[in-house]
């Protein structure tokens, strides 16, 4: 099996990703979504989490000699952390802004100027996060391999803004995979993977139009 399926298939089976078109969830930024991804419940599931440093690893070689790995916070520390020992690497992870005390650090951790890390994310919607973490780590002088996620919508807002930022990234799986193993598993019916399928061609349209649900 394709490895972005196999992701896929884990995911839904401990329940990272819940699909519900005729319910749909609101995100954070209040957005009406299908979809509701939460990998930070992989971390509850030892056989899952394995797999997945596994498969983090095995993407990490791609992107060349990594000296170091940085989280992006909060979801991703716990991620990056595990992909550091298993790589037996330093880590550090990077805050969405500094601390209004102490030492008002944005990044937690000793980075060496000029390493190549790998910055490692849970999810990637608009990839504005990792962006910012990246930016932050270039600031201190360090060689940003690239970005590592578990998931990703596929938007194509994010690949132009990985794009512009000059920045490789990857990730285990994605929505298409994902729709492909829902609908291969019966988890979801062609109908179904329609509905979802349209809500990623424009987010905001279907979430209008889905508001009074």
């Amino acid at each position: 099996m394709d490895d972005s399926r196999q992701v896929a298939r884990w995911l839904l089976q401990i329940k990272a990703i819940k699909l519900s078109p005729q319910n749909p969830f609101t995100w954070a930024s209040g957005l009406r979504s299908p979809i509701y991804c939460d990998n930070r419940l992989v971390l509850s599931e030892p056989n899952v989490r394995n797999h997945i440093v596994e498969s983090l690893a095995r993407h990490a070689a791609s992107f060349g000699t990594i000296e170091g790995i940085a989280g992006v916070a909060t979801a991703g520390i716990a991620h990056g952390a595990l992909l550091a020992h298993h790589l037996n690497v330093p880590f550090v992870y990077v805050r969405s802004k500094a601390k209004d005390h102490g030492r008002q650090n944005l990044i937690e951790g000793e980075v060496k100027p000029g390493a190549s890390y790998l910055v490692v994310e849970d999810l990637i919607s608009t990839g504005g996060s990792c962006l910012q973490a990246v930016s932050a780590l270039r600031d201190e002088g360090v060689a940003v391999a690239g970005v590592l996620a578990i998931f990703s919508y596929g938007f194509p807002k994010a690949s132009l803004a990985f794009e512009d930022a000059s920045c490789k990234w990857q990730t285990l799986s994605n929505y298409d995979a994902l729709l492909a193993e829902a609908v291969a598993s019966g988890y979801l019916t062609a109908d179904q993977q329609s509905a979802l399928s349209n809500w990623r061609l424009n987010p905001q349209a279907w979430s209008d139009a889905h508001d009074n649900l």
